[in-house]
């Protein structure tokens, strides 16, 4: 008798490894999560054990498939999605890092960027990659770890390195070693990949010092690039999808449309668009990026990239201790009908899209003597809501069109409360799926298309369904609530200036 088959996704965050497991119906059958160091060397600087992602990844993956009480035979296919720009660079031999691994929000490597701004560069990046010059992505993390770890330079000029984001580094480890390859939307996150030429591009990795002998070679969405070793799981299992969280967000949100928006509430907060099949150079500092390759056929996206969403409320929790678990946030805003006329600019790590500002920090104004812990509860949970209105505006005015729904994930979006503030605020329709987890149902129905599991999109298009839509509460934007936050961010720009 064949038993039924499921497929597994690794969703492989910034704070937490987790697997999931999925049916033809795209039900979360079983879920295992579990959370890995973040290492702070140096204000501005953060850094995870790449030894600890992949046990973390593995550990969770072998508990969601025993959790679903299934034989690993079951498991049709495995899809990978994973933090973006995320630095790893390994010995070949050995497999072990040579340094750990640089996270996507580290600011090391700001002051080069900057520089590299400054000598006029930042026009020929953009065209080639789509991005803004900025420490956020992989390249001059690469550079980094060559330039400052003893005998990294003549490793890699020997052809004894490897580079990879998260996804490369866990498809090295699960095939044992085998393979060392990533996807189009990892790749277009290091500022080193062509975006037009689907390459990596000699002129920029002449201008980082990037040897290309430690590159992954670059492959599409949705294709078998291995198999397992038969360490995770005792057997051998492929490997079938890949994508950078943001863009298997949009996948799994069935954003295959032209027009198509998503609003991703994790750690940060990440807004895709997808244009179709040609590039649209942004005028209003957002990104632009490679939503997918299925086959032969790209599709692009433009994102604006927010770096502080959910962290903020677990900053409420860990840093200021105002509530003990992040689930209670919605509770303590509730207690107050507005912040009180306070703003939090919740720039920790800098301001992303569409300011680019790196050296910003967090900053709260209007502050009185009559604030409160709910105050400070509510005008967090606003901050996520007014950075996403910036996004939102520079999206319109990039795309020409205004966007009529926004369509949400992410951990945050169980947040009623965020998400009435949410749609509010930007006078548009806010729809919330029934199945959040998105971002691993998009690299689950990668690796199930790749696999037969799913036959078509029109397959899988079907079985989105909205749980929630949340409309607008009045007719007009709350234009001073908008005024007063965009005074907010002058402040905390200004902080900055000299």
């Amino acid at each position: 008798m064949n038993l039924p088959q499921y497929i597994l996704s690794f969703d492989q965050g910034t704070t937490s490894s987790r697997a999931i497991v999925f049916n033809q119906q795209a039900d979360p059958i079983a879920i295992a999560q579990k959370e890995f160091t973040q290492i702070y060397p140096r204000p501005g600087w953060v850094e995870h054990k790449p030894v600890e992602i992949w046990s973390t990844q593995a550990s969770v993956a072998a508990e969601a498939v025993l959790a679903a009480g299934l034989q690993p035979s079951q498991i049709a296919a495995i899809g990978i999605t994973n933090q973006r720009e995320t630095t790893i660079v390994w010995d070949r031999e050995t497999g072990e890092p040579i340094y750990n691994a640089i996270v996507w929000q580290d600011r090391r490597t700001a002051d080069y960027c900057n520089g590299l701004r400054e000598q006029g560069l930042g026009e020929m990046i953009q065209q080639k990659t789509g991005l803004v010059i900025d420490a956020y992505f992989s390249a001059s993390k690469i550079k980094w770890i060559l330039d400052h770890v003893e005998g990294a330079r003549e490793k890699a000029a020997a052809g004894q390195l490897a580079f990879g984001t998260v996804d490369s580094w866990l498809v090295w480890n699960l095939t044992g070693g085998k393979v060392h390859a990533t996807d189009v939307t990892n790749a277009s996150r290091t500022m080193i990949f062509n975006i037009h030429t689907l390459e990596w591009d000699g002129e920029l990795l002449q201008l980082f010092d990037i040897p290309a002998s430690i590159l992954p070679q670059v492959r599409s969405c949705s294709e078998v690039y291995g198999e397992t070793a038969g360490q995770i799981l005792a057997a051998r299992i492929p490997i079938a999808g890949i994508a950078g969280d943001q863009h298997a967000a949009l996948f799994g949100q069935m954003g295959i449309r032209e027009g198509l928006v998503k609003n991703t509430y994790g750690t940060g907060c990440f807004m895709l668009m997808n244009t179709g099949n040609k590039p649209v150079a942004s005028r209003n500092n957002l990104l632009t990026t490679i939503a997918w390759k299925l086959g032969n056929e790209i599709t692009y996206a433009l994102e604006g990239s927010i770096f502080i969403g959910g962290a903020v409320v677990q900053w409420l929790r860990d840093g200021l201790g105002i509530i003990s678990s992040s689930a209670e946030v919605e509770e303590l805003a509730l207690k107050v009908a507005d912040s009180g006329g306070i703003y939090i600019v919740p720039a920790f790590a800098g301001l992303g899209a569409p300011y680019w500002n790196g050296a910003a920090r967090g900053t709260i104004v209007g502050i009185t003597r009559g604030i409160t812990a709910a105050h400070i509860a509510r005008a967090a949970l606003e901050s996520i809501a007014l950075q996403t209105l910036d996004v939102l505006k520079a999206m319109e005015a990039d795309s020409g069109s205004p966007i009529r729904e926004l369509r949400v994930d992410g951990g945050a979006s169980v947040n009623n409360l965020l998400m009435q503030i949410q749609a509010d605020i930007v006078q548009t329709a806010v729809v919330r799926p029934e199945i959040t987890e998105t971002t691993a149902l998009g690299a689950a129905y990668l690796a199930g298309l790749a696999v037969g599991y799913w036959k078509s999109l029109d397959d899988i298009q079907a079985q989105w369904k909205v749980n929630r839509r949340f409309t607008p509460a009045t007719n007009s934007q709350p234009a001073d609530q908008v005024k007063q936050w965009q005074k907010a961010v002058k402040a905390c720009i200004a902080w900055t200036e000299a």
